[in-house]
């Protein structure tokens, strides 16, 4: 049975199509997909991100834990509220999730995790800080919604309690703050400006109606995948798994590797893929002609040359509502050129192999 997030009724009240999403309840549009992508890179939407995992780690030994946990490195947050993007690697190097960690001060962090792998991070997280004495504590008690685009802040700012305004308004982006029992994350998974607000569960119809009265209009899943996918942000099943690697899923920039006596979980295992030579890469795909990509599809890869490489596959695929034309994310031979085919229909169709960032700011890179 899908569960429900505190803000199920609002969403069926605006018209939301509702599907069910890693086990919960949710609207993947309210009408328009595209439009409500544009929206988003023009002015401003907001999306019901409750089913997200919010995660409180607190004790005295909590830096240490996760600076062994995290493949990136959380002694690098010298400034409260600071963000870190990193992945949590398992013992073979596989990425068990991707997630955001806030430093809030020496004895407490705030992680927000996908909702889709909440039981084994849960798991994992437990059973990892147990030699540490971190309290894991996991915080149902809080929704969650995403205001995002270039209108997004200002707007936001202009519904939140006075108190929460006065404390997110000089918010540096990829910084949060937490005022009472809110908290403010400059942060987002769109490409755009725009804030991530945690709040009481019984505030949050609250926050969603003054945003709609501000004239912030809902947006569902299906402009979220498409927002992020041109921004080049990974989705992790589709991107990532528990059986690739950073290395070969474009996120080799959050690994921090000095200094170099800090043992992580996965450290020895991706020291090993390094020195036996990296095989494959994600990048970014741009289709030459009609047609649309999608996950799954092979890709045969070539070097600069033209010599066929052997089979890549789409990762992630869709039709980019700003550039016009289809766009992937793809993993293909390390050695891949600028050109390659993909297989789509049993048509091979030409696409040019870019960098895996197609928007950024509302503007095409």
């Amino acid at each position: 049975m899908s569960q429900q997030t505190v803000l199920f009724d609002k969403h069926r009240a605006s018209g939301g199509k509702m599907v069910d999403f890693a086990g919960w309840q949710m609207p993947v549009n309210y009408g328009s997909q595209i439009a409500e992508h544009q929206l988003v890179r023009h002015d401003a939407g907001m999306f019901d991100v409750s089913h997200m995992v919010i995660v409180d780690l607190s004790g005295d030994s909590v830096t240490g834990f996760l600076r062994y946990l995290l493949a990136n490195d959380v002694a690098r947050l010298k400034q409260p509220g600071k963000a870190l993007y990193s992945c949590m690697l398992n013992d073979a190097g596989g990425v068990i999730d991707d997630l955001i960690v806030y430093y809030m001060h020496n004895s407490w962090y705030r992680m927000v995790v996908n909702a889709a792998t909440r039981e084994k991070d849960l798991a994992w997280l437990t059973q990892q800080a147990a030699a540490f004495g971190v309290e894991v504590n996991e915080r149902a008690d809080l929704a969650m919604i995403a205001v995002q685009g270039p209108n997004a802040r200002e707007q936001a700012l202009s519904v939140l309690p006075p108190d929460v305004a006065a404390a997110a308004r000089p918010l540096a982006r990829f910084y949060g703050v937490d005022s009472g029992e809110w908290f403010v994350g400059r942060t987002g998974y769109t490409g755009e400006d725009g804030f991530e607000v945690m709040l009481p569960a019984g505030e949050a119809g609250i926050l969603w109606d003054k945003l709609l009265a501000a004239g912030v209009k809902p947006c569902g899943l299906g402009a979220r995948d498409t927002l992020r996918l041109e921004a080049g942000m990974n989705l992790y099943g589709s991107d990532m798994t528990e059986t690739t690697s950073p290395l070969i899923s474009g996120l080799g920039w959050t690994i921090s590797w000095q200094p170099e006596d800090r043992d992580f979980i996965g450290r020895r295992a991706l020291q090993a893929e390094q020195a036996a030579g990296v095989k494959q890469k994600l990048v970014g795909l741009a289709l030459e002609q009609r047609g649309v990509l999608r996950a799954h599809q092979s890709v045969l890869a070539k070097d600069n040359a033209g010599h066929p490489l052997g089979k890549g596959e789409v990762t992630s695929g869709t039709f980019s509502p700003t550039l016009k034309k289809s766009i992937a994310l793809a993993r293909v031979p390390a050695a891949t050129g600028e050109y390659c085919e993909v297989d789509i229909r049993g048509k091979l169709l030409p696409a040019r192999v870019v960098k895996p960032v197609f928007v950024r700011d509302g503007q095409a890179v």
